[in-house]
């Protein structure tokens, strides 16, 4: 099976092009300046001919950014995504787009199912919906992986984040109690991509870690592995406003996945495991 990974560069598109490949699939990754999303012509004449899957990695995301660069934003996670859409169609090449937990508000108080309302707060979450929208309006087979809270090796995150605070030990650290997330390890989700591609399943559906935890929780369980002993100290999200709402609590519900693959996904301390066991 021919699988073309576009993003490939990025943090999960490494993974992707590992896993892919692990699988003992063709893997063909492509990124910038090889191919550029919004430019349909790009697009059109980039992608092979004889690709079977389609997997779009490639996106922006810089959420806050996105709050002043909501043009740029809709043009690479709305109308690239389209763009990538239309050709697969017009072929009929399975596609699968990744999306983000961030189309959710975050006002729920339950894991939020793949039907479940969506209403993104920020501009962010709202370019990954539109990207969604394109990709189900060009008519081709695809598949819409929500995802959320990425880590990996191939790229900056919240762990490298507390990792280098943790290094520098200049002041007290201090992180937000009152946004909850399932950290979700960019490797253990290649794989689970692969599982579903095998499973041959269309539509959307929601992918994480299993667990759930406060981001302050998260750095917690960071410092104990990095620098036991060191105090995390909660503190409301007020605290540190930003430019970009957060969900309070977009927890993903997992069930379809687990169904259609008959797979669990790790749970996020495992993840944070295999991630402080690598050599980034």
């Amino acid at each position: 099976m021919k699988t073309v990974v576009v993003g490939s560069a990025g943090m999960l598109g490494c993974d992707l092009v590992e896993a892919v490949g692990a699988a003992g699939w063709e893997a063909c990754g492509f990124d910038l300046p090889a191919i550029d999303i919004t430019d349909p012509d790009s697009v059109e004449a980039v992608l092979p001919e004889d690709a079977d899957v389609v997997i779009n990695c490639a996106a922006y995301t810089r959420v806050d950014d996105a709050e002043s660069e909501r043009e740029l934003a809709v043009s690479i996670n709305g109308d690239g995504a389209g763009n990538l859409a239309r050709v697969c169609a017009a072929r009929g090449v399975r596609m699968l787009q990744l999306s983000t937990d961030y189309v959710f508000d975050g006002k729920g108080t339950r894991p939020y199912r793949e039907e479940d309302p969506v209403e993104p707060i920020n501009a962010y979450g709202a370019s990954k919906l539109e990207g969604e929208r394109q990709v189900m309006d060009a008519g081709g087979p695809h598949l819409v992986v929500r995802a959320q809270s990425l880590f990996g090796v191939h790229g900056p995150s919240f762990v490298r984040a507390i990792r280098r605070k943790l290094d520098e030990g200049s002041e007290p650290l201090r992180v937000v109690n009152d946004q909850v997330c399932s950290p979700t390890y960019t490797r253990h989700l290649a794989e689970a991509i692969v599982a579903l591609i095998e499973s041959g399943s269309t539509g959307i559906v929601h992918v994480r870690a299993s667990g759930e935890c406060s981001w302050w929780e998260f750095a917690g369980a960071i410092a104990e592995q990095c620098s036991p002993g060191t105090t995390v100290y909660p503190v409301p999200s007020s605290v540190y406003p930003t430019p970009a709402a957060r969900p309070a609590y977009s927890i993903i519900d997992c069930t379809r996945y687990q169904e259609w693959t008959k797979r669990a996904m790790p749970h996020w301390r495992e993840g944070l495991a295999a991630f402080l066991g690598e050599k980034p």
